[in-house]
């Protein structure tokens, strides 16, 4: 079980990046309004572009460890994108994960959408996601504010609220587990 804090469970979040810490906030604190959390920048040990479900997944695994390794009693939160072949089209993949203080890990993915051939060729040479999306778009930042997926719908879906999702998939299967005990 997770340290408490009078009623209060203490989160890390293994990352600065802002729309991963602004899904992780709200979420936590709607669903443990006395909840501790902070923010701490951890590597995911995985390539800066991850590629398929495995290493986007581990990338988040690791980061969620690597989070709740820095306070004793935490629950450490994980986030990774990453991008996946899917045939010959490459899609955006999301994952998640929450480590218990006990070592216990869950999962979750996100949503998932096909990228263009060109922001596909550049990934497939070497390049990082978030740089050619803000070539692409002419932009700076996108990865911190609205990230690729923002860019593609239109704004209709944000990172943020891609990791929100998440983190609810998360937290479901923990309340879940902590229920059957």
């Amino acid at each position: 079980m997770c340290k408490k804090i009078g009623n209060a469970m203490d989160f890390v979040i293994g990352s600065t990046n802002k729309a991963k810490v602004q899904a992780a906030t709200e979420v936590i604190h709607a669903q443990y309004p006395s909840a501790h959390f902070e923010a701490r920048n951890v590597d995911s040990s995985v390539s800066d572009q991850p590629f398929g479900d495995e290493e986007t997944m581990a990338g988040a695994v690791n980061r969620a460890i690597a989070a709740a390794g820095t306070k004793s009693g935490a629950i450490g939160i994980g986030f990774e994108g990453g991008v996946r072949m899917v045939g010959r089209q490459m899609y955006l993949c999301n994952w998640g994960a929450l480590a218990l203080p006990d070592g216990k890990v869950f999962t979750a993915a996100g949503a998932q959408i096909p990228l263009p051939l060109e922001i596909a060729e550049r990934l497939l040479a070497g390049d990082e996601l978030g740089p050619v999306v803000d070539r692409y778009f002419q932009a700076s930042g996108i990865p911190q504010r609205e990230g690729a997926i923002g860019m593609f719908t239109a704004h209709l879906v944000k990172r943020n609220q891609l990791f929100e999702h998440i983190l609810l998939l998360l937290l479901g299967q923990f309340e879940f587990s902590e229920n059957q005990n």
